[in-house]
Protein backbone atom coordinates (compact mmCIF):
# COMPACT_ATOMS: atom_id res chain seq x y z
CA UNK A 1 0.00 0.00 0.00
CA UNK A 2 1.67 3.31 -1.19
CA UNK A 3 1.74 6.45 0.64
CA UNK A 4 -1.25 8.51 -0.49
CA UNK A 5 -0.50 12.11 -0.90
CA UNK A 6 -4.09 13.08 -0.28
CA UNK A 7 -3.59 12.38 3.41
CA UNK A 8 -0.10 12.62 3.23
CA UNK A 9 0.72 16.16 2.19
CA UNK A 10 -0.62 18.62 4.31
CA UNK A 11 -1.97 21.29 2.12
CA UNK A 12 -4.30 18.02 0.53
CA UNK A 13 -4.79 16.85 3.58
CA UNK A 14 -5.92 20.55 4.84
CA UNK A 15 -9.18 19.59 2.40
CA UNK A 16 -10.49 16.49 4.50
CA UNK A 17 -12.41 18.25 7.10
CA UNK A 18 -13.81 20.58 4.45
CA UNK A 19 -15.27 17.99 2.63
CA UNK A 20 -16.96 16.04 5.14
CA UNK A 21 -19.31 17.63 6.71
CA UNK A 22 -19.64 15.88 9.98
CA UNK A 23 -22.21 16.74 11.75
CA UNK A 24 -24.34 16.26 8.73
CA UNK A 25 -22.57 12.43 8.33
CA UNK A 26 -24.41 9.65 9.02
CA UNK A 27 -21.77 7.26 9.78
CA UNK A 28 -20.46 9.73 12.39
CA UNK A 29 -23.83 10.02 14.16
CA UNK A 30 -24.38 5.63 14.09
CA UNK A 31 -21.02 5.55 15.87
CA UNK A 32 -21.98 8.20 18.25
CA UNK A 33 -25.10 6.31 19.38
CA UNK A 34 -22.97 2.88 19.20
CA UNK A 35 -20.86 4.33 21.26
CA UNK A 36 -23.14 4.77 24.40
CA UNK A 37 -22.21 2.69 27.39
CA UNK A 38 -18.66 1.67 25.94
CA UNK A 39 -15.63 2.73 28.00
CA UNK A 40 -13.04 2.82 25.70
CA UNK A 41 -12.83 3.33 22.27
CA UNK A 42 -10.42 2.18 19.50
CA UNK A 43 -10.86 4.48 16.35
CA UNK A 44 -9.03 2.63 13.22
CA UNK A 45 -7.83 4.99 10.04
CA UNK A 46 -9.03 8.26 12.65
CA UNK A 47 -7.60 10.99 10.00
CA UNK A 48 -8.04 14.41 10.94
CA UNK A 49 -9.42 12.85 14.73
CA UNK A 50 -12.99 14.36 14.06
CA UNK A 51 -15.02 11.17 15.34
CA UNK A 52 -12.34 10.37 17.85
CA UNK A 53 -12.07 13.83 19.73
CA UNK A 54 -17.17 13.79 19.62
CA UNK A 55 -16.58 10.33 21.59
CA UNK A 56 -13.56 10.99 23.78
CA UNK A 57 -16.26 12.80 26.76
CA UNK A 58 -16.35 10.45 29.70
CA UNK A 59 -14.28 7.16 27.97
CA UNK A 60 -10.90 6.55 26.83
CA UNK A 61 -10.71 6.88 23.29
CA UNK A 62 -7.43 5.94 20.99
CA UNK A 63 -7.07 7.25 17.35
CA UNK A 64 -4.47 5.68 15.26
CA UNK A 65 -3.50 6.90 11.83
CA UNK A 66 -0.41 6.24 9.44
CA UNK A 67 -0.72 9.93 8.04
CA UNK A 68 1.55 12.32 10.21
CA UNK A 69 -0.34 15.18 8.23
CA UNK A 70 -3.65 13.83 9.62
CA UNK A 71 -2.53 13.35 12.81
CA UNK A 72 -1.33 16.57 12.83
CA UNK A 73 -4.99 18.47 12.32
CA UNK A 74 -6.31 15.85 14.45
CA UNK A 75 -4.08 17.08 17.83
CA UNK A 76 -4.56 20.48 17.08
CA UNK A 77 -8.40 20.50 17.70
CA UNK A 78 -10.09 21.58 20.85
CA UNK A 79 -10.77 18.61 22.88
CA UNK A 80 -8.00 16.78 21.42
CA UNK A 81 -5.84 16.47 24.42
CA UNK A 82 -8.76 13.88 25.59
CA UNK A 83 -7.32 10.88 22.83
CA UNK A 84 -4.46 9.34 22.60
CA UNK A 85 -3.44 9.59 19.20
CA UNK A 86 -0.94 6.82 17.78
CA UNK A 87 0.74 6.66 14.38
CA UNK A 88 0.38 3.30 13.23
CA UNK A 89 -0.46 0.78 10.31
CA UNK A 90 -4.08 -1.41 11.33
CA UNK A 91 -2.48 -4.05 9.38
CA UNK A 92 0.37 -4.50 12.02
CA UNK A 93 -0.63 -2.44 15.39
CA UNK A 94 -0.34 -3.71 18.57
CA UNK A 95 -1.38 -2.06 20.79
CA UNK A 96 -1.43 -4.57 24.50
CA UNK A 97 -4.73 -3.51 25.26
CA UNK A 98 -8.43 -4.56 24.38
CA UNK A 99 -11.34 -1.70 23.50
CA UNK A 100 -15.25 -2.30 24.07
CA UNK A 101 -15.36 -0.88 20.49
CA UNK A 102 -13.68 -0.65 17.69
CA UNK A 103 -14.59 1.36 14.74
CA UNK A 104 -13.03 1.71 10.62
CA UNK A 105 -15.23 3.93 8.87
CA UNK A 106 -14.72 6.65 6.24
CA UNK A 107 -14.38 3.48 3.77
CA UNK A 108 -10.57 3.19 5.03
CA UNK A 109 -11.45 -0.59 4.70
CA UNK A 110 -10.64 -0.30 1.20
CA UNK A 111 -7.49 1.32 1.28
CA UNK A 112 -6.08 -2.35 1.78
CA UNK A 113 -5.39 -3.64 -1.75
CA UNK A 114 -5.20 -7.26 -1.18
CA UNK A 115 -6.87 -10.03 0.10
CA UNK A 116 -3.76 -10.46 2.55
CA UNK A 117 -4.07 -6.93 3.87
CA UNK A 118 -7.98 -7.24 4.86
CA UNK A 119 -6.98 -10.57 6.63
CA UNK A 120 -4.52 -8.59 8.80
CA UNK A 121 -6.44 -5.56 9.83
CA UNK A 122 -9.43 -7.66 10.46
CA UNK A 123 -6.72 -9.55 12.53
CA UNK A 124 -6.09 -6.30 14.75
CA UNK A 125 -9.39 -5.49 15.34
CA UNK A 126 -10.28 -8.82 16.62
CA UNK A 127 -6.64 -8.52 18.47
CA UNK A 128 -7.68 -5.43 20.38
CA UNK A 129 -12.17 -6.57 20.72
CA UNK A 130 -12.80 -6.86 24.32
CA UNK A 131 -14.84 -9.67 25.04
CA UNK A 132 -18.77 -8.72 24.51
CA UNK A 133 -17.05 -5.54 22.60
CA UNK A 134 -18.26 -4.63 19.40
CA UNK A 135 -16.49 -3.50 16.30
CA UNK A 136 -18.32 -1.96 12.82
CA UNK A 137 -16.51 -1.20 9.67
CA UNK A 138 -17.49 -0.03 5.95
CA UNK A 139 -16.94 -0.90 1.91
CA UNK A 140 -18.67 0.21 -0.83
CA UNK A 141 -20.66 -2.54 -2.48
CA UNK A 142 -18.84 -3.27 -5.56
CA UNK A 143 -22.36 -4.47 -7.31
CA UNK A 144 -23.55 -0.53 -7.32
CA UNK A 145 -20.41 0.58 -9.19
CA UNK A 146 -19.83 3.86 -7.44
CA UNK A 147 -16.87 4.84 -9.01
CA UNK A 148 -18.72 5.44 -12.27
CA UNK A 149 -20.27 8.56 -10.54
CA UNK A 150 -17.20 9.96 -9.87
CA UNK A 151 -16.06 11.37 -13.38
CA UNK A 152 -15.14 15.30 -13.46
CA UNK A 153 -18.44 16.42 -14.45
CA UNK A 154 -20.31 14.92 -12.06
CA UNK A 155 -17.56 15.48 -9.61
CA UNK A 156 -17.37 19.27 -9.93
CA UNK A 157 -17.81 21.53 -6.76
CA UNK A 158 -16.09 24.36 -5.41
CA UNK A 159 -14.54 24.44 -2.24
CA UNK A 160 -14.28 27.58 0.30
CA UNK A 161 -10.90 26.91 1.86
CA UNK A 162 -9.45 29.68 4.93
CA UNK A 163 -5.73 29.73 3.88
CA UNK A 164 -6.35 29.18 -0.13
CA UNK A 165 -9.93 30.88 -1.40
CA UNK A 166 -12.30 29.94 -3.41
CA UNK A 167 -10.75 26.28 -4.73
CA UNK A 168 -12.46 24.29 -7.80
CA UNK A 169 -11.95 20.56 -7.31
CA UNK A 170 -13.02 17.61 -8.81
CA UNK A 171 -12.24 13.98 -9.34
CA UNK A 172 -11.54 11.17 -12.16
CA UNK A 173 -11.49 7.57 -11.22
CA UNK A 174 -11.13 4.24 -13.23
CA UNK A 175 -11.20 0.01 -12.87
CA UNK A 176 -9.06 -2.25 -13.50
CA UNK A 177 -11.19 -4.99 -14.41
CA UNK A 178 -8.31 -7.40 -13.79
CA UNK A 179 -7.94 -6.60 -10.06
CA UNK A 180 -10.98 -4.81 -9.74
CA UNK A 181 -8.98 -1.76 -8.05
CA UNK A 182 -10.34 1.76 -8.81
CA UNK A 183 -7.41 4.27 -9.47
CA UNK A 184 -9.28 7.91 -8.60
CA UNK A 185 -7.45 11.61 -9.48
CA UNK A 186 -8.47 13.94 -6.46
CA UNK A 187 -8.19 18.39 -7.94
CA UNK A 188 -7.67 21.21 -6.24
CA UNK A 189 -7.61 24.15 -8.48
CA UNK A 190 -7.11 27.34 -6.51
CA UNK A 191 -8.54 30.14 -8.25
CA UNK A 192 -6.94 33.39 -7.15
CA UNK A 193 -3.58 31.60 -8.35
CA UNK A 194 -4.53 28.47 -10.63
CA UNK A 195 -2.48 26.79 -8.62
CA UNK A 196 -3.30 22.99 -8.62
CA UNK A 197 -3.07 20.50 -6.18
CA UNK A 198 -3.69 16.69 -7.08
CA UNK A 199 -3.50 13.15 -5.61
CA UNK A 200 -3.87 9.64 -7.13
CA UNK A 201 -5.31 7.10 -4.93
CA UNK A 202 -6.11 3.57 -5.11
CA UNK A 203 -8.94 1.68 -3.34
CA UNK A 204 -10.74 -1.98 -3.58
CA UNK A 205 -13.90 -3.08 -3.81
CA UNK A 206 -14.07 -6.38 -2.02
CA UNK A 207 -16.98 -8.03 -2.40
CA UNK A 208 -19.37 -9.38 0.76
CA UNK A 209 -18.83 -13.23 0.38
CA UNK A 210 -15.10 -12.55 0.87
CA UNK A 211 -15.96 -10.28 3.64
CA UNK A 212 -17.98 -13.07 5.13
CA UNK A 213 -15.30 -15.46 4.77
CA UNK A 214 -12.37 -13.60 6.30
CA UNK A 215 -14.26 -12.08 9.31
CA UNK A 216 -15.02 -15.76 10.40
CA UNK A 217 -11.17 -16.20 9.97
CA UNK A 218 -10.34 -13.58 12.23
CA UNK A 219 -12.46 -15.03 14.77
CA UNK A 220 -15.11 -12.52 14.57
CA UNK A 221 -18.70 -12.68 14.05
CA UNK A 222 -20.77 -10.42 12.56
CA UNK A 223 -24.36 -9.85 14.23
CA UNK A 224 -25.99 -7.38 10.84
CA UNK A 225 -24.90 -6.50 8.03
CA UNK A 226 -26.43 -2.77 7.30
CA UNK A 227 -26.84 -1.58 3.47
CA UNK A 228 -26.38 2.45 4.93
CA UNK A 229 -25.54 4.10 8.09
CA UNK A 230 -29.17 4.97 8.56
CA UNK A 231 -29.20 1.28 10.19
CA UNK A 232 -30.98 -0.32 7.30
CA UNK A 233 -30.39 -3.88 6.66
CA UNK A 234 -28.16 -4.84 3.56
CA UNK A 235 -29.97 -6.15 0.93
CA UNK A 236 -29.11 -6.20 -3.16
CA UNK A 237 -28.82 -2.61 -4.36
CA UNK A 238 -27.53 -1.69 -1.27
CA UNK A 239 -24.57 1.30 -1.44
CA UNK A 240 -23.28 -0.15 1.61
CA UNK A 241 -21.50 -3.38 3.22
CA UNK A 242 -21.36 -2.49 6.98
CA UNK A 243 -20.98 -5.42 9.00
CA UNK A 244 -21.60 -5.20 12.69
CA UNK A 245 -20.12 -7.30 15.16
CA UNK A 246 -18.28 -9.22 18.19
CA UNK A 247 -15.64 -12.19 18.84
CA UNK A 248 -16.60 -15.21 17.72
Amino acid sequence: MDEDRLYHDPDLADFYDLENGWERSPDFAFCRALADGAASVLDLGCGTGELAVALSSGRTVTGVDPAPAMLAIARAKPGADGVGFVEGDARSLRLGRRFDLVLLTGHAFQVFLTKDDRRAVLATIAAHLAPGGRFVFDSRDPACREWEEWGPEASMRTVDHPRFGTVSAWNDAALDPATGIVTYETYYEIRTTGKRLSATSRIAFPAREELESLIAEAGLRTERWLGDWQGNAWHPGAAELIPLGTLA
